[in-house]
């Protein structure tokens, strides 16, 4: 199963694509960032986000997608700009016909460290650990997406394993 997790933002939105195996077995296929200028406007952003991830569709085949549940904070304007990310990554999903999921960021944190609060290096840490990879190789902007892939992979090849809430 090709996994593809996506940590949404509408400057630096993380992916991480891994392949699960049965057994329990992953590896990374790749993982980066779709980066958009501060100088860009957010319609711009929103067509780059949009057009980033149907190549990652096109390129690496997903059997499904993980996003990142939003955090909703005091802050109406940042929901809204992080709203418009997620609408774009979501439309290029399903223009594209991959089934897309849900997590709360401490249940990804949780299952890749032991502790929903860990900091994007310590996931970085146990990823790399985890899967024989180079820290060097994981950009700290596509730890949480590596860990919300590998957190559904895990919970879908479980038997009985109840994967996250699908969008």
């Amino acid at each position: 199963m090709i996994v593809l997790g996506i940590d949404p933002a509408i400057r630096t939105t993380g992916y991480g694509v891994i392949k699960a195996e049965t057994g329990g077995r992953f590896s990374v296929i790749d993982c980066g960032v779709i980066a958009n200028s501060p100088r860009l406007p957010h319609s711009q952003c929103v067509r780059r986000l949009y057009s980033g991830v149907c190549e990652l569709v096109e390129t690496f085949h997903p059997d499904c997608a993980v996003l990142e549940e939003p955090f909703v904070g005091k802050n109406a304007g940042t929901a809204i700009i992080l709203g418009m990310a997620r609408g774009a990554i979501l439309a290029a999903l399903s223009v594209n016909g991959i089934q897309s999921f849900a997590y709360a960021p401490t249940v990804a944190k949780r299952a890749a460290t032991g502790r929903g609060g860990a900091s994007k290096e310590q996931i970085a840490i146990m990823i790399a650990a985890e899967l024989g990879i180079k820290i060097e190789d994981i950009p700290l902007d596509s730890t949480d997406a590596l860990a919300l892939a590998m957190c559904h992979a895990a919970r879908v090849l479980r038997s009985g394993g109840t994967p996250g809430r699908e969008l």
